[in-house]
Parts: structure tokens; C-alpha cells; sequence
């Protein structure tokens, strides 16, 4: 009956990572869509001065860390280490998780593995290590499964062939499935309704907050919460800077939306005994509002400097549009940042939203 059909996280994981998988083609994520690591280097300036903040609120330890979740082909992590100030830079070492194999070098071009701007390549996040986890749309692309209600109400498995045709499997029924969806995502019993069953992200950043020996993980992601979840679902995909239909054959990307506040309560366990105050529980907040407090603004330069350093104005006025765009209320600016301290309280003025605050309509990914 279901010849060929599987539920949509095998499929997705083969997609995206079993052989010939769309993050293993060359070109990488940045051949696909942009996000704010490609849109502007302000934000892994912004991302370096938050690690510096750690590193304070840390009391400057002897070796800090920077981990980049899914790095792609680096270029976060490469960023936010060239940016460091030269009193931190010393003690900065950087990871790159990444289930993809390392880029190779530009011809005639070999890294310095002594370069403290050359990260450690890792397939698992290190552990035991003290500073910052950063996850920028990496949990987006941890695969999940989707359930459809049926018209009696009830949910069922998705079930999908390669090509992208759909079939309602069994009944989701009793477990942890349907406990996560009763907890985070309840149905409502009328038909066509669909959900994406969110535990191994939860599980996922768990296990990546649980690393840290100490510090904070961020994780930065297309979001939803649980007062305002979309009634059919986000599954989709991207290709070549295109939204298309979600087919999990490797051709395209396959993401969706993050149920950040059910990872803020996983991750809350993945730091237990690590000595987290109340104070320093989970904060989700909008990138507008957390950059901003790391001093990225979309302010225009005064006219003035046009007419005596013309050269200075053009470079301010492009950055002032790099950071807008970082900052948009209906863009890039819209995502939420999960922020979670382990052992080490939040450093000073960082904001804190409630979750009724957040967008309910995350962005797109930019092309």
C-alpha cells in the first residue's frame, strides 16, 4: 500500500545529506540563498563583539570558543575570528560543525593550521569547550516529520516518494510523538491540518547546549511559538535562490519553520547542573532587536559628510543599507534568536522579548 513511501525525515535526510545530498554538492548553502552571513560582514562583526561579551561575562578564560553550527563552507566562523580585537584573538579558537567535507583550498593556496583564524573541522560539536555555540539556520534543516489530520480530524503520518508525491501514512497515536504535538503543537480535529513533529530539533539542541562547558548557545532560525503555530505547516524548499515545492530527491533544499520555545525547554535540560539561575533562563528575541544591541543600526550618515569626505560617506551610507537590511521588521530582522546561558550569567543589556512579541510570520530566505 505504501510502496516507496516513507515519512518526510528519512526522506529529507537522505535528501539533504545521504549521497549525492543537496549539502554535499559543491556550491554549497551560499549557491542556493542567502542569509545574514552572506547579506552583510556587519553581522559576523556583531556576532564577534557578542563572543567578546562572553568572553567578560566568562571572565576571560584561557581558551574561548567560538562553535559554529552548521557552518557551511566556514564563513561565519572565519569572519567572526578575523574581526576579534587583538587582546582576544590569542585565546579565540574556532569549531566548524559540519556533516559536509571541509572546502578545499584556493589553488596555489594552503592554510596555516597556526593561523588562529583557521577553524578545527568537526562533524559533532566539541565537548567540554567554554564560550559561544552559534547556530545560524542550522536547526531549520534537522529533518522532522509531518503529520496531516485526516477527515475525521485525526493525525496521520505524511508519507513521500522521491519525486514529491504525498500519502497519509498510520495514525500518529499514542508516544512521544503525539505527547510533543499535544504539548506543542496541538491539532485542532478538522481535516487538512498539518504540523511538523519538532523532537529531534529538540533533541538536536539539547545535545549541542550540552556541550558547553560553559558559556551561551544561540541558535538563529526562521521561528514560530506555540500561541500562534501556522495551521498547514511550513515544509518547503529552495533551489537557486527560488522557493519550490519541497522533492526529496537532493535537487533542492528542504527546511522548516523552528518551534523555537519547545527547543528553549530541551535545551533548558541540556544545561541542567551547569548552574543556571532563574534569571538566566532562555531568552528568545528578534535579530532586529539583539543587533541593534550589539550596535548594528541602519541610520543614515549626516549629509555633512558628503561634503567634506565623500569617500567616508559612501562607506557609511552602504553600511547603514547592510545593516537596514539585517534589521528589517519584515525581513532578516524578523528572526528569532534563542539565546541559552550555561553556567555564566547574561551580559548586561541584552534585551529579553515575551514570545507574544515575535513575529508570527517569519521570513523567507533571501535568494
Amino acid at each position: 500500500m505504501h510502496a516507496g513511501l516513507v515519512g518526510w525525515r528519512q526522506a529529507a535526510e537522505a535528501a539533504l545529506y545521504g549521497p549525492g545530498g543537496f549539502y554535499l554538492r559543491p556550491e554549497g548553502p551560499a549557491g542556493h540563498f542567502r542569509t545574514s552571513v552572506h547579506a552583510s560582514p556587519l553581522f559576523a562583526e556583531a556576532v564577534a563583539r557578542l563572543l567578546c561579551r562572553v568572553d567578560e561575562a566568562l571572565g576571560h578564560p584561557a581558551e574561548l570558543a567560538f562553535v559554529d553550527m552548521g557552518a557551511g563552507r566556514g564563513e561565519l566562523v572565519t569572519a567572526v575570528l578575523k574581526a576579534l580585537p587583538a587582546d582576544v584573538a590569542p585565546r579565540a579558537r574556532g569549531y566548524a560543525v559540519e556533516r559536509a567535507a571541509p572546502p578545499r583550498p584556493a589553488p596555489g593556496t594552503q592554510p596555516d593550521s597556526a593561523d588562529a583564524a583557521v577553524p578545527t573541522w568537526c562533524t559533532e560539536p566539541p565537548h567540554g569547550v567554554t564560550g559561544l555555540l552559534f547556530a545560524n539556520e542550522w536547526l531549520d534543516n534537522v529533518p522532522v516529520d509531518v503529520v496531516e489530520t485526516d477527515a475525521a480530524g485525526v493525525p496521520h503520518r505524511v508519507l513521500v516518494r522521491p519525486d514529491g508525491t504525498e500519502a497519509l501514512g498510520d495514525p500518529v497515536g499514542a508516544g512521544p510523538d503525539a505527547r510533543w504535538l499535544e504539548r506543542w503543537w496541538p491539532l485542532a480535529s478538522r481535516p487538512g491540518l498539518r504540523a511538523e513533529i519538532g523532537r529531534p530539533r529538540d533533541a538536536a539542541w539539547a545535545a549541542a547546549v550540552g556541550s558547553l562547558r560553559a558559556g551561551l548557545a544561540v541558535a538563529v532560525d526562521y521561528l514560530h511559538v506555540r500561541a500562534a503555530r501556522p495551521p498547514y505547516g511550513t515544509l518547503t524548499g529552495f533551489r537557486e535562490g527560488r522557493e519550490v515545492p519541497p522533492v526529496p530527491d537532493g535537487s533542492c533544499d528542504i527546511t522548516a519553520h523552528v518551534a523555537l520555545d519547545a527547543c528553549a525547554a530541551a535545551g533548558t535540560g541540556g544545561a541542567a547542573g551547569a548552574g543556571v539561575r532563574p534569571e538566566d533562563h532562555p531568552r528568545l528575541v528578534t535579530q532586529r532587536a539583539i543587533l541593534q544591541a550589539l550596535g548594528v543600526r541602519g541610520a543614515r550618515p549626516p549629509l555633512s559628510l558628503a561634503g567634506t569626505d565623500p569617500t567616508a560617506y559612501v562607506r557609511a551610507l552602504a553600511a547603514a543599507g547592510e545593516a537596514a537590511e539585517l534589521t528589517a521588521r519584515d525581513g532578516l530582522g524578523a528572526f528569532g534568536w534563542l539565546m541559552q546561558p550555561v553556567a555564566m550569567p547574561y551580559p548586561a543589556g541584552f534585551p529579553h522579548l515575551p514570545p507574544e512579541h515575535l513575529p508570527a510570520e517569519p521570513p523567507h530566505r533571501r535568494p
